[in-house]
């Protein structure tokens, strides 16, 4: 017998207030396309942050009442638009769509928790902030999810490894290894470091590109060569695993916001 589903889009509309309630948590991939080196496809953000999704709702779909949304496939990707075929919206498209998109799960749903599967680095400063705005607009209790840096925590992972390198490649062999031209991995290799100062200064903040020579070579920022598929299962393994906890503190929190509204 086929498993009822756990796709907002394959509901039919009278079962969406049968199966839905205010406390199911809604997951929403966020990608980018955008360049990703001369060996990986310019909608790799999408393909982690959607594969991911699917995972973590395959595997605590019916313990946390998960729900899987539509796909935003463009983010604020500035920092590669040298390269052809990269999209970006601005900082106001980007939050304007985002915004958009709360207030019409608000209106339109009855969950009032929101996670956000952030495929894309670049769209991290604006979240941060946006965040905030879901929540005292739209009383949406919210959350994104940085999955290479829930990763790392047990893995290791290399500091310099930003953009089309080790972590996204190996994880890109194992979700969609068809669109991996693994005969272009020698040119993705990552020559100058400088990512410590340029990107990580936790003092000051510069804007930075792909292609600059200080940084990458041919828009790779970190070495893509040891890239495998059994690092890649690890990595979303460790990110289904690490994912528990921050569903727990969504209901926590969802839970912490209902009494503070009871008791003004």
């Amino acid at each position: 017998m086929q498993l009822a589903s756990r796709c907002l889009g394959e509901l039919a509309f009278p079962e969406v207030s049968r199966r839905l309630k205010e406390t199911s948590i809604l997951c929403l991939p966020l990608g980018a396309i955008e360049q990703h080196g001369p060996h990986l496809p310019l909608n790799t953000d999408i393909a982690i942050a959607e594969g991911l999704c699917q995972r973590i709702v395959a595997r605590w779909g019916d313990e946390f009442d998960l729900w899987l949304l539509p796909t935003i496939s463009l983010g604020m990707s500035r920092e590669h638009d040298w390269a052809p075929g990269t999209l970006s919206l601005s900082i106001d498209a980007f939050v304007k769509l985002l915004k958009e998109i709360a207030r019409e799960l608000v209106r339109a749903l009855p969950a009032r928790n929101l996670l956000i599967m952030n495929g894309h680095g670049g769209n991290r400063g604006a979240l941060e902030n946006l965040l905030h705005e879901l929540q005292s607009e739209f009383a949406l209790n919210c959350c994104a999810v940085h999955p290479f840096d829930l990763a790392c925590r047990e893995l290791n992972l290399p500091a310099g490894d930003v953009h089309a390198g080790l972590a996204e490649t190996s994880v890109m062999l194992v979700l969609a290894p068809h669109l991996v031209r693994q005969e272009r991995l020698e040119s993705a290799v990552q020559l100058p470091d400088q990512t410590a100062t340029l990107i990580f200064d936790r003092a000051v903040s510069f804007p930075w590109r792909s292609n600059d020579p200080r940084l990458a070579r041919s828009g790779v920022i970190g070495d893509a060569c040891p890239a495998s598929v059994q690092l890649g299962q690890a990595i979303i393994d460790e990110v289904v695993r690490h994912v528990e906890p921050v569903l727990l503190r969504i209901l926590q929190n969802q839970k912490t916001i209902r009494g503070s509204q009871t008791s003004v």
